[in-house]
């Protein structure tokens, strides 16, 4: 399958950069990212809370047979719909420690739409734990299942 979700990671840099062209106005893509009923259907997570929201923050868990193996939350730092979103992302029980991301939404055409994502680790070093996981294939595969929700609900 083809990776349609790019992750540029430079030597020597304590950062990514994601991108991904989506076949989706603008609006939806965002919304992808804001709506908690969508989330929890392209990540496959459920949302416990989401407060889109300069200053406001977030809390996404996941279980497997009754045990949560996932937890994430963070703070929105900037809210700005259909352009972009900071925020600071926190794994739980995970060495990565806390990312700053920097998520930025961009019309192409009227139907077609590109996220780009720039994520800021602590080191070079947390960053590389990150690439370790299967992290390129698992995004591609989200960013894919986002893509075909919302196509298909349109």
């Amino acid at each position: 399958m083809e990776q349609k979700t790019k992750i540029n990671a430079e030597d020597g840099r304590q950062e990514l950069v994601i991108t991904r062209e989506f076949d989706l106005p603008l609006d939806l893509l965002f919304k992808a990212y804001t709506e908690a009923e969508l989330i929890e259907q392209w990540m496959g997570t459920k949302v416990i809370k989401l407060e889109n929201k300069n200053h406001g923050s977030y809390q996404f868990e996941t279980s497997y047979n009754g045990n949560v193996v996932f937890k994430a939350n963070g703070t929105i730092h900037a809210f700005i719909p259909n352009q972009k979103i900071i925020r600071t992302f926190e794994m739980e029980n995970a060495s990565i420690g806390v990312q700053l991301e920097f998520l930025e939404f961009e019309q192409l055409t009227h139907d077609t739409s590109k996220l780009t994502i720039q994520i800021i680790y602590k080191s070079e070093k947390h960053r590389e734990e990150q690439l370790k996981l299967p992290f390129a294939n698992g995004l591609n595969m989200a960013h894919s299942r986002l893509q075909e929700i919302l196509i298909n609900s349109k």
